[in-house]
Protein backbone atom coordinates (compact mmCIF):
# COMPACT_ATOMS: atom_id res chain seq x y z
CA UNK A 1 0.00 0.00 0.00
CA UNK A 2 1.06 3.40 -1.28
CA UNK A 3 1.81 5.90 2.40
CA UNK A 4 -0.39 8.55 2.85
CA UNK A 5 0.21 11.52 0.18
CA UNK A 6 0.45 15.19 1.78
CA UNK A 7 -0.19 16.71 -1.78
CA UNK A 8 -3.44 17.28 -3.62
CA UNK A 9 -4.16 18.55 -7.26
CA UNK A 10 -7.47 18.09 -8.48
CA UNK A 11 -8.66 14.67 -7.88
CA UNK A 12 -7.87 11.78 -5.02
CA UNK A 13 -6.72 9.32 -7.95
CA UNK A 14 -3.08 8.37 -7.41
CA UNK A 15 -0.42 7.05 -10.02
CA UNK A 16 2.50 5.20 -9.84
CA UNK A 17 5.53 6.92 -8.26
CA UNK A 18 8.09 8.64 -10.63
CA UNK A 19 11.93 6.91 -10.97
CA UNK A 20 13.40 8.29 -14.15
CA UNK A 21 12.51 9.81 -17.61
CA UNK A 22 14.62 9.83 -20.68
CA UNK A 23 14.04 11.14 -24.15
CA UNK A 24 10.38 9.95 -24.89
CA UNK A 25 10.57 7.30 -22.30
CA UNK A 26 9.49 7.54 -18.58
CA UNK A 27 10.04 4.58 -15.82
CA UNK A 28 7.89 4.44 -12.18
CA UNK A 29 9.91 3.04 -9.22
CA UNK A 30 8.80 -0.73 -10.02
CA UNK A 31 10.36 -0.99 -13.67
CA UNK A 32 7.22 -0.08 -15.92
CA UNK A 33 8.20 1.93 -18.63
CA UNK A 34 6.11 4.10 -20.46
CA UNK A 35 5.86 6.27 -23.81
CA UNK A 36 5.37 10.10 -22.78
CA UNK A 37 2.80 10.46 -25.98
CA UNK A 38 1.96 13.50 -24.23
CA UNK A 39 4.75 15.53 -23.50
CA UNK A 40 3.39 15.77 -19.86
CA UNK A 41 0.98 18.67 -20.62
CA UNK A 42 2.21 19.14 -23.98
CA UNK A 43 5.60 20.31 -22.10
CA UNK A 44 8.45 17.98 -22.85
CA UNK A 45 8.68 19.63 -26.47
CA UNK A 46 12.67 17.79 -26.62
CA UNK A 47 11.96 15.43 -24.48
CA UNK A 48 13.31 14.35 -21.27
CA UNK A 49 16.76 14.85 -19.29
CA UNK A 50 18.32 16.49 -22.43
CA UNK A 51 22.33 16.21 -21.63
CA UNK A 52 23.21 19.57 -22.90
CA UNK A 53 20.30 21.43 -21.37
CA UNK A 54 21.23 20.04 -17.89
CA UNK A 55 24.88 20.92 -18.55
CA UNK A 56 23.81 24.67 -19.50
CA UNK A 57 21.54 24.56 -16.33
CA UNK A 58 24.50 23.39 -13.95
CA UNK A 59 26.75 26.32 -15.40
CA UNK A 60 24.28 28.77 -14.03
CA UNK A 61 23.79 27.35 -10.72
CA UNK A 62 27.27 27.59 -10.40
CA UNK A 63 27.20 31.16 -11.60
CA UNK A 64 23.51 31.97 -9.50
CA UNK A 65 20.16 30.63 -9.31
CA UNK A 66 18.24 34.02 -9.45
CA UNK A 67 18.75 38.21 -9.43
CA UNK A 68 15.88 39.89 -8.79
CA UNK A 69 14.77 41.81 -11.92
CA UNK A 70 14.84 45.24 -10.17
CA UNK A 71 18.05 44.93 -8.79
CA UNK A 72 19.97 43.24 -11.70
CA UNK A 73 20.00 42.04 -15.15
CA UNK A 74 21.09 38.54 -15.87
CA UNK A 75 23.25 37.67 -18.78
CA UNK A 76 21.07 34.58 -19.60
CA UNK A 77 17.49 36.82 -19.42
CA UNK A 78 19.29 38.89 -21.79
CA UNK A 79 20.65 36.48 -24.26
CA UNK A 80 17.46 34.78 -24.06
CA UNK A 81 15.03 37.89 -24.60
CA UNK A 82 17.39 38.32 -27.83
CA UNK A 83 17.21 34.96 -29.07
CA UNK A 84 13.37 35.60 -29.10
CA UNK A 85 13.05 38.57 -30.63
CA UNK A 86 14.84 37.04 -33.03
CA UNK A 87 12.48 34.67 -33.69
CA UNK A 88 9.55 37.01 -33.57
CA UNK A 89 7.48 38.94 -36.15
CA UNK A 90 9.08 42.25 -37.06
CA UNK A 91 8.12 45.03 -34.75
CA UNK A 92 8.08 42.68 -31.79
CA UNK A 93 11.23 43.02 -29.81
CA UNK A 94 10.68 43.20 -26.42
CA UNK A 95 9.74 40.17 -23.83
CA UNK A 96 8.45 40.02 -20.35
CA UNK A 97 9.46 36.77 -18.64
CA UNK A 98 6.69 34.67 -16.56
CA UNK A 99 6.67 31.33 -14.88
CA UNK A 100 4.32 30.01 -17.22
CA UNK A 101 0.76 29.99 -19.13
CA UNK A 102 -1.60 32.02 -17.10
CA UNK A 103 0.94 34.37 -15.87
CA UNK A 104 1.92 35.11 -19.79
CA UNK A 105 -2.10 35.36 -20.16
CA UNK A 106 -2.23 37.94 -17.20
CA UNK A 107 1.10 39.65 -18.66
CA UNK A 108 -0.77 40.54 -22.49
CA UNK A 109 -3.98 41.33 -21.09
CA UNK A 110 -2.62 43.43 -19.07
CA UNK A 111 -0.26 45.53 -21.14
CA UNK A 112 -2.82 45.68 -23.66
CA UNK A 113 -5.61 47.27 -20.84
CA UNK A 114 -1.94 50.02 -20.08
CA UNK A 115 -1.28 50.64 -23.46
CA UNK A 116 -5.35 51.36 -24.05
CA UNK A 117 -5.07 53.77 -21.04
CA UNK A 118 -1.64 55.45 -22.09
CA UNK A 119 -2.72 56.46 -25.66
CA UNK A 120 -6.29 57.43 -23.97
CA UNK A 121 -8.99 55.02 -25.03
CA UNK A 122 -9.77 54.16 -21.28
CA UNK A 123 -13.07 52.88 -22.32
CA UNK A 124 -11.10 49.85 -24.17
CA UNK A 125 -11.81 47.04 -21.32
CA UNK A 126 -13.42 44.11 -22.66
CA UNK A 127 -11.11 40.94 -24.25
CA UNK A 128 -13.25 38.69 -26.78
CA UNK A 129 -12.15 35.08 -26.48
CA UNK A 130 -13.84 32.29 -27.82
CA UNK A 131 -15.80 29.17 -26.67
CA UNK A 132 -14.56 26.55 -25.97
CA UNK A 133 -11.41 28.02 -24.75
CA UNK A 134 -8.86 27.65 -22.16
CA UNK A 135 -6.42 30.09 -21.28
CA UNK A 136 -5.26 29.78 -18.25
CA UNK A 137 -6.29 29.20 -14.44
CA UNK A 138 -5.93 32.40 -12.50
CA UNK A 139 -8.96 34.68 -12.09
CA UNK A 140 -8.22 36.97 -15.26
CA UNK A 141 -7.20 34.74 -17.57
CA UNK A 142 -9.83 32.45 -16.69
CA UNK A 143 -12.33 35.31 -17.31
CA UNK A 144 -11.29 34.18 -21.39
CA UNK A 145 -11.60 30.77 -20.99
CA UNK A 146 -14.44 29.10 -22.24
CA UNK A 147 -14.76 25.72 -20.14
CA UNK A 148 -17.31 25.20 -17.82
CA UNK A 149 -16.31 22.94 -15.11
CA UNK A 150 -13.00 25.47 -14.52
CA UNK A 151 -15.65 28.68 -15.09
CA UNK A 152 -18.70 27.86 -13.46
CA UNK A 153 -17.44 27.99 -9.79
CA UNK A 154 -15.69 31.26 -9.81
CA UNK A 155 -18.23 33.36 -12.14
CA UNK A 156 -19.26 35.19 -9.19
CA UNK A 157 -15.13 36.05 -8.11
CA UNK A 158 -14.06 37.45 -11.85
CA UNK A 159 -15.57 39.78 -14.39
CA UNK A 160 -16.13 37.38 -17.45
CA UNK A 161 -15.40 38.41 -20.74
CA UNK A 162 -17.56 38.16 -24.14
CA UNK A 163 -16.96 35.03 -26.15
CA UNK A 164 -17.50 33.77 -29.93
CA UNK A 165 -17.70 30.16 -31.03
CA UNK A 166 -14.46 28.57 -31.86
CA UNK A 167 -14.13 27.85 -35.37
CA UNK A 168 -15.11 24.24 -35.22
CA UNK A 169 -16.20 23.31 -38.86
CA UNK A 170 -15.91 19.87 -38.34
CA UNK A 171 -18.98 20.06 -35.83
CA UNK A 172 -20.73 22.62 -37.72
CA UNK A 173 -20.43 20.38 -41.10
CA UNK A 174 -18.47 23.18 -42.79
CA UNK A 175 -15.39 22.67 -45.11
CA UNK A 176 -12.17 24.31 -43.60
CA UNK A 177 -10.54 24.52 -47.09
CA UNK A 178 -12.89 26.50 -48.02
CA UNK A 179 -12.35 30.54 -47.37
CA UNK A 180 -16.01 31.20 -47.18
CA UNK A 181 -15.63 29.06 -43.83
CA UNK A 182 -12.85 30.94 -42.17
CA UNK A 183 -15.05 34.05 -42.95
CA UNK A 184 -18.02 33.14 -41.51
CA UNK A 185 -16.52 32.00 -38.26
CA UNK A 186 -14.14 35.67 -38.66
CA UNK A 187 -17.92 37.85 -38.86
CA UNK A 188 -18.47 36.55 -35.33
CA UNK A 189 -15.64 38.22 -33.89
CA UNK A 190 -17.06 41.56 -35.58
CA UNK A 191 -20.57 41.39 -34.99
CA UNK A 192 -19.32 40.84 -31.07
CA UNK A 193 -17.05 43.64 -31.12
CA UNK A 194 -20.20 46.24 -32.71
CA UNK A 195 -22.94 44.18 -30.17
CA UNK A 196 -20.67 45.38 -27.41
CA UNK A 197 -19.41 48.90 -28.87
CA UNK A 198 -16.00 48.85 -30.47
CA UNK A 199 -14.86 51.75 -28.12
CA UNK A 200 -15.28 49.27 -25.32
CA UNK A 201 -13.33 46.60 -27.07
CA UNK A 202 -9.83 46.01 -26.00
CA UNK A 203 -8.65 43.20 -27.48
CA UNK A 204 -9.02 39.51 -29.07
CA UNK A 205 -7.35 35.96 -27.74
CA UNK A 206 -6.96 32.97 -29.56
CA UNK A 207 -5.00 30.30 -30.33
CA UNK A 208 -3.74 30.03 -33.69
CA UNK A 209 -3.90 25.94 -33.56
CA UNK A 210 -5.96 24.71 -30.45
CA UNK A 211 -4.95 23.46 -27.26
CA UNK A 212 -6.53 21.40 -24.38
CA UNK A 213 -9.95 22.82 -24.75
CA UNK A 214 -10.89 22.21 -28.41
CA UNK A 215 -8.36 19.78 -29.13
CA UNK A 216 -5.15 20.57 -32.05
CA UNK A 217 -8.17 22.51 -33.66
CA UNK A 218 -6.84 23.89 -36.76
CA UNK A 219 -8.39 27.05 -38.51
CA UNK A 220 -10.08 26.91 -41.24
CA UNK A 221 -8.86 28.81 -44.68
CA UNK A 222 -9.40 32.28 -44.72
CA UNK A 223 -9.74 32.39 -40.53
CA UNK A 224 -6.52 33.93 -39.66
CA UNK A 225 -6.05 36.73 -42.16
CA UNK A 226 -9.71 37.87 -41.46
CA UNK A 227 -9.53 38.26 -37.50
CA UNK A 228 -6.17 39.99 -38.35
CA UNK A 229 -8.20 42.60 -40.68
CA UNK A 230 -11.50 42.55 -38.46
CA UNK A 231 -9.01 43.46 -35.24
CA UNK A 232 -7.65 46.79 -37.51
CA UNK A 233 -10.76 47.89 -38.76
CA UNK A 234 -11.42 48.39 -35.29
CA UNK A 235 -8.51 48.87 -33.18
CA UNK A 236 -8.67 45.95 -31.32
CA UNK A 237 -5.24 44.34 -30.25
CA UNK A 238 -4.70 41.23 -31.45
CA UNK A 239 -2.99 38.55 -28.83
CA UNK A 240 -1.71 35.01 -29.71
CA UNK A 241 -2.22 32.66 -27.07
CA UNK A 242 0.62 30.19 -28.23
CA UNK A 243 1.33 28.62 -24.51
CA UNK A 244 1.11 25.13 -26.31
CA UNK A 245 1.21 25.68 -29.82
CA UNK A 246 4.74 27.70 -29.79
CA UNK A 247 8.11 26.59 -29.34
CA UNK A 248 8.04 24.52 -32.96
CA UNK A 249 5.68 22.11 -31.45
CA UNK A 250 3.48 22.53 -34.76
CA UNK A 251 6.19 22.29 -37.58
CA UNK A 252 6.86 26.46 -37.29
CA UNK A 253 8.36 28.08 -33.83
CA UNK A 254 4.88 29.88 -33.58
CA UNK A 255 2.09 28.13 -35.05
CA UNK A 256 0.76 31.60 -36.61
CA UNK A 257 3.73 31.40 -38.94
CA UNK A 258 1.62 29.07 -41.59
CA UNK A 259 -0.75 31.34 -42.10
CA UNK A 260 1.67 34.50 -42.18
CA UNK A 261 -0.21 36.82 -39.56
CA UNK A 262 1.52 39.17 -36.87
CA UNK A 263 -0.22 39.33 -33.89
CA UNK A 264 0.34 42.08 -31.04
CA UNK A 265 1.20 40.07 -28.44
CA UNK A 266 2.18 36.24 -27.85
CA UNK A 267 1.76 34.14 -24.80
CA UNK A 268 4.00 31.41 -25.02
CA UNK A 269 5.15 28.85 -22.23
CA UNK A 270 4.88 25.46 -21.58
CA UNK A 271 7.24 23.75 -24.30
CA UNK A 272 9.13 27.19 -24.30
CA UNK A 273 10.88 26.09 -21.13
CA UNK A 274 10.50 22.36 -22.01
CA UNK A 275 10.20 21.16 -18.83
CA UNK A 276 13.26 21.80 -17.64
CA UNK A 277 12.35 25.16 -15.34
CA UNK A 278 8.83 27.12 -15.07
CA UNK A 279 9.24 29.57 -17.99
CA UNK A 280 6.97 31.85 -20.06
CA UNK A 281 6.92 35.02 -21.89
CA UNK A 282 4.80 37.47 -23.40
CA UNK A 283 6.63 39.10 -26.46
CA UNK A 284 5.27 42.08 -27.63
CA UNK A 285 5.32 44.77 -30.13
CA UNK A 286 8.03 47.71 -29.60
CA UNK A 287 5.18 50.57 -29.98
CA UNK A 288 3.28 48.64 -26.44
CA UNK A 289 6.08 48.45 -24.70
CA UNK A 290 7.39 51.98 -25.60
CA UNK A 291 4.57 53.73 -24.88
CA UNK A 292 3.42 52.18 -21.82
CA UNK A 293 7.11 52.28 -20.27
CA UNK A 294 6.95 55.52 -21.86
CA UNK A 295 4.12 56.83 -19.61
CA UNK A 296 5.38 55.65 -16.32
CA UNK A 297 5.84 52.27 -16.67
CA UNK A 298 4.17 48.63 -16.42
CA UNK A 299 2.06 47.88 -13.24
CA UNK A 300 2.96 44.55 -13.08
CA UNK A 301 5.30 41.77 -12.51
CA UNK A 302 6.17 38.39 -10.74
CA UNK A 303 8.89 37.34 -8.34
CA UNK A 304 10.49 35.12 -10.71
CA UNK A 305 10.48 36.95 -13.98
CA UNK A 306 13.57 36.59 -15.47
CA UNK A 307 14.69 34.00 -13.47
CA UNK A 308 18.93 32.94 -14.71
CA UNK A 309 18.57 29.86 -14.02
CA UNK A 310 15.33 29.15 -15.88
CA UNK A 311 16.52 31.40 -18.69
CA UNK A 312 19.59 29.68 -19.05
CA UNK A 313 17.56 26.41 -19.42
CA UNK A 314 15.11 28.17 -21.89
CA UNK A 315 18.06 29.19 -24.02
CA UNK A 316 19.60 25.64 -24.11
CA UNK A 317 16.57 24.30 -25.00
CA UNK A 318 15.98 26.78 -28.27
CA UNK A 319 19.56 25.90 -29.18
CA UNK A 320 18.60 22.25 -28.36
CA UNK A 321 15.37 22.79 -31.14
CA UNK A 322 17.77 24.41 -33.36
CA UNK A 323 20.98 22.40 -33.84
CA UNK A 324 18.42 19.22 -33.79
CA UNK A 325 16.69 19.93 -36.71
CA UNK A 326 13.53 19.45 -34.50
CA UNK A 327 11.27 21.64 -35.83
CA UNK A 328 11.87 19.62 -38.73
CA UNK A 329 11.08 16.90 -37.09
CA UNK A 330 7.99 17.86 -35.76
CA UNK A 331 6.35 18.53 -39.19
CA UNK A 332 7.78 15.22 -40.60
CA UNK A 333 7.09 13.01 -38.11
CA UNK A 334 3.83 14.61 -37.03
CA UNK A 335 2.55 14.27 -40.66
CA UNK A 336 3.19 10.19 -40.24
CA UNK A 337 1.84 10.36 -36.94
CA UNK A 338 -1.23 12.33 -38.23
CA UNK A 339 -1.15 9.52 -41.29
CA UNK A 340 -1.79 6.87 -38.99
CA UNK A 341 -4.32 7.97 -36.59
CA UNK A 342 -6.24 8.96 -39.69
CA UNK A 343 -5.70 5.20 -40.50
CA UNK A 344 -7.87 4.13 -37.35
CA UNK A 345 -11.08 6.11 -38.15
CA UNK A 346 -10.81 2.92 -40.87
CA UNK A 347 -11.02 0.50 -37.47
CA UNK A 348 -13.18 2.03 -35.59
CA UNK A 349 -16.37 4.03 -36.50
CA UNK A 350 -16.65 6.15 -32.86
CA UNK A 351 -13.28 8.32 -34.64
CA UNK A 352 -15.09 11.37 -35.69
CA UNK A 353 -12.12 13.66 -36.62
CA UNK A 354 -8.13 13.03 -36.75
CA UNK A 355 -6.89 17.10 -36.63
CA UNK A 356 -3.29 19.45 -36.14
CA UNK A 357 -0.13 20.19 -37.07
CA UNK A 358 2.96 18.57 -36.86
CA UNK A 359 3.26 16.74 -33.38
CA UNK A 360 0.57 18.66 -31.69
CA UNK A 361 -2.49 16.53 -32.75
CA UNK A 362 -5.82 15.07 -31.45
CA UNK A 363 -8.30 12.73 -32.52
CA UNK A 364 -12.07 12.98 -31.14
CA UNK A 365 -14.57 10.21 -30.42
CA UNK A 366 -18.30 10.38 -31.12
CA UNK A 367 -21.52 7.94 -31.57
CA UNK A 368 -22.65 9.05 -34.65
CA UNK A 369 -20.10 10.36 -37.64
CA UNK A 370 -22.82 11.44 -39.06
CA UNK A 371 -24.25 13.88 -36.77
CA UNK A 372 -20.90 14.05 -34.96
CA UNK A 373 -23.24 13.32 -31.39
CA UNK A 374 -20.84 13.23 -28.68
CA UNK A 375 -20.59 9.59 -27.05
CA UNK A 376 -23.12 9.18 -24.14
CA UNK A 377 -21.62 11.41 -21.18
CA UNK A 378 -21.75 8.70 -18.72
CA UNK A 379 -19.93 6.78 -20.32
CA UNK A 380 -16.78 9.40 -19.12
CA UNK A 381 -14.83 8.27 -22.12
CA UNK A 382 -12.23 10.89 -21.73
CA UNK A 383 -11.09 9.68 -18.70
CA UNK A 384 -11.52 5.72 -19.76
CA UNK A 385 -9.44 5.46 -23.06
CA UNK A 386 -6.78 7.46 -20.89
CA UNK A 387 -6.66 4.75 -18.23
CA UNK A 388 -6.88 2.10 -20.92
CA UNK A 389 -3.40 3.49 -22.55
CA UNK A 390 -1.55 4.47 -19.61
CA UNK A 391 -2.28 0.05 -18.75
CA UNK A 392 -0.07 -0.14 -21.83
CA UNK A 393 2.13 2.15 -20.80
CA UNK A 394 1.28 4.96 -23.46
CA UNK A 395 0.36 8.23 -21.88
CA UNK A 396 -2.51 10.75 -23.82
CA UNK A 397 -4.20 13.78 -22.83
CA UNK A 398 -8.18 14.10 -22.67
CA UNK A 399 -10.48 17.06 -22.38
CA UNK A 400 -14.23 16.97 -23.10
CA UNK A 401 -14.55 18.67 -26.39
CA UNK A 402 -18.09 20.62 -25.42
CA UNK A 403 -17.10 23.33 -23.64
CA UNK A 404 -16.35 20.37 -20.71
CA UNK A 405 -19.35 19.32 -20.26
CA UNK A 406 -19.56 16.50 -22.89
CA UNK A 407 -17.50 14.99 -26.04
CA UNK A 408 -14.28 13.06 -25.92
CA UNK A 409 -10.86 14.34 -27.54
CA UNK A 410 -7.60 13.31 -27.11
CA UNK A 411 -4.07 14.86 -27.74
CA UNK A 412 -0.86 13.10 -28.79
CA UNK A 413 1.52 15.10 -28.84
CA UNK A 414 4.93 13.74 -28.24
CA UNK A 415 8.42 15.26 -27.86
CA UNK A 416 9.52 16.65 -31.02
CA UNK A 417 12.66 14.49 -30.62
CA UNK A 418 9.87 11.45 -31.29
CA UNK A 419 10.71 9.22 -34.18
CA UNK A 420 9.27 6.93 -37.30
CA UNK A 421 9.58 3.99 -35.13
CA UNK A 422 8.24 5.62 -31.70
CA UNK A 423 5.59 6.66 -33.59
CA UNK A 424 4.55 2.47 -34.39
CA UNK A 425 5.23 1.96 -30.49
CA UNK A 426 2.58 4.64 -30.30
CA UNK A 427 0.16 3.15 -32.80
CA UNK A 428 0.67 -0.62 -31.05
CA UNK A 429 -0.22 0.82 -27.65
CA UNK A 430 -3.14 3.27 -28.73
CA UNK A 431 -4.72 0.66 -30.78
CA UNK A 432 -4.27 -1.26 -27.75
CA UNK A 433 -6.05 0.55 -25.55
CA UNK A 434 -8.58 1.00 -28.48
CA UNK A 435 -9.98 -2.56 -29.07
CA UNK A 436 -10.17 -2.81 -25.14
CA UNK A 437 -12.19 0.52 -25.09
CA UNK A 438 -14.36 -1.14 -28.35
CA UNK A 439 -15.63 -3.94 -26.52
CA UNK A 440 -16.69 -1.66 -23.34
CA UNK A 441 -18.44 1.14 -25.90
CA UNK A 442 -20.45 -1.26 -28.54
CA UNK A 443 -22.66 -2.19 -26.18
CA UNK A 444 -23.40 1.22 -24.42
CA UNK A 445 -24.02 2.50 -28.26
CA UNK A 446 -26.11 -0.16 -29.27
CA UNK A 447 -28.39 0.67 -26.01
CA UNK A 448 -29.03 4.12 -27.16
CA UNK A 449 -29.07 3.49 -30.87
Amino acid sequence: MKPVSHLFYQTKSRRPMLAEARGVYMWDVDGKRYLDGSSGAMVSNIGHSNPRVLDAMRRQMEKSTFGYRLHFETEPGEMLAAKVASLSPDGMEKVFFVSGGSEAVESAIKLARQYALTVGQGSRWKVISREPSYHGSTLGALALTGYDPLTRPFEPMMQAMPKIPAPRAYLDGLDMDDPATGLHYAAMLEAKIIEQGADSVLAFIHEPVGGASTGALVPPAGYMQAVRDICDRHGVLLIHDEVMSGGGRTGRFFAAEYWDVEPDIIAISKGFGAGYAPLGAMIAHDRLVDAVLGAGGFMHGHTYAGNPLACAAGLAVIEEIETGGLIGNAAAVGALLKSRLGDLMQRYDFIGDVRGKGLLLAFELVSDRRTMAPLPKAMNAFNELVDLAYEQGLIIYSRRSRCGNEGDHFLVCPPMTTTPAQVEEIMAMLTAALDRFAERVAPALARTA
